[in-house]
């Protein structure tokens, strides 16, 4: 099984070294492998191929990385790095709770606000085990086992943090910095045995010590101001709700108009498409092929009667030239109608 969060663009590899299970990021950029790759580690540690921050590993085999050289090798040379010399946890992730840490719950690192619940590794946990060759780069084989093989949590999907999603972490004010706890307490160092030990057996007097830390109170005081800064929001929210309403009642009311004008334009789409139909070529020629032939029909019926001396001849001359002129001229047209649709249609035929 393959340690991909996305194939050709995230990978993760988890590694154990004393008891200390390190998630190995590789974000692979998108002109890789012109571009070099992105590893981090999380949570953040200590060591001398990790940056400050204790998230990303700036050995020279990255930062000297080329389209020639082969990332299998690189994160391999990282792992017997940390199996040679284990990294430990940054102290920021030692304290990320005011009073007790809650069974089950992870810490988290200052610099990873975003990332969601990281659960330890459990013994009854599907564990696949993958080769680092295999995952990375098929073609290549250590023949030193210096970094053992790792087991990857198949129902552990950890998002792969990035710069870029860093950069907005820390803009949009969800990127809380954690005060430093220092090592030493010179508080504590001026307390007796017997005063250290009923503080260690007394919760409530190691509590009241707890309380009384100053970066206790610098957490508490910013929680006091962002939640004023949530109620001044939610009241202007609030405020903006009127002509929030206003606002969805004018595009309501728009959007009724939209449809009964697109109604009657349809209508008169149809309709538009009824007239053109109606005054077409072909329907004028069959208009003109009946009208003649009723102008004849009707010129026959006015010889039958003069025939059975029903009309005058007087009568009977007038009423026959007129409608025989008028089919004669309906014919007239008819024919000079289709020779125009057949001609229109030579020139307009598909090639």
């Amino acid at each position: 099984m393959q340690p991909e969060i996305q194939k050709d663009v995230e990978y993760r590899l988890p590694f154990t070294v004393n008891n200390l299970t390190i998630n190995i990021n590789i974000l692979l950029p998108p002109q890789f492998p012109q571009d070099k790759p992105v590893i981090s580690v999380f949570p953040p540690i200590r060591h001398h191929i990790i940056d400050k921050q204790g998230a990303y590993v700036t050995s020279p085999l990255i930062n000297s990385f080329t389209m020639h050289s082969d990332l299998g090798k690189i994160v391999q040379s990282i792992l017997d790095e940390f199996w040679k010399n284990p990294p430990v946890l940054a102290p920021s992730t030692t304290f990320p709770y005011l009073y007790s840490k809650p069974t089950g719950i992870p810490t988290y690192g200052q610099n990873f606000p975003f990332l969601s619940a990281y659960l330890p590794q459990e013994t009854n946990r599907p564990v696949a085990s993958v080769p680092l060759a295999e995952s990375l780069s098929s073609g290549y084989s250590t023949d030193r086992p210096a970094a053992p093989s790792f087991g990857m949590i198949t129902d552990l999907p950890l998002p792969v943090p990035t710069t870029e999603a860093l950069s907005q972490g820390n803009q949009n004010g969800f990127g809380y910095k954690m005060p430093d706890v220092p090592d030493v307490f010179p508080e504590l160092s001026e307390l007796s045995i017997s005063q250290l030990t009923d503080m260690n057996e007394q919760e409530d007097i190691l509590l009241e010590q707890f309380v009384n830390l100053p970066q206790l109170k610098h957490i508490i005081n910013d929680k006091d101001d962002l939640v004023k800064s949530i109620e001044e929001l939610a009241k202007k929210n609030l405020l903006l709700e009127p002509s929030l309403e206003s606002k969805r009642q004018t595009i309501l009311d728009k959007y009724e108009q939209l449809i009964h004008f697109k109604t009657t334009f349809e209508k008169k789409v149809q309709r538009q498409h009824e007239l053109s139909e109606s005054c077409s070529a072909s329907a004028l020629q069959a208009r003109l092929k009946v009208a003649a032939h009723e102008a004849e029909e009707e010129s026959d019926t006015i010889a039958e009667n003069f025939l059975e001396g029903k009309t005058e001849i007087d009568e009977f001359v007038s009423s026959f030239m007129e409608k025989r002129t008028i089919c004669h001229c309906r014919r007239a047209k008819e024919e000079k109608l289709q020779q125009a649709i057949a001609m229109h249609g030579q020139f307009h035929a598909p090639l």
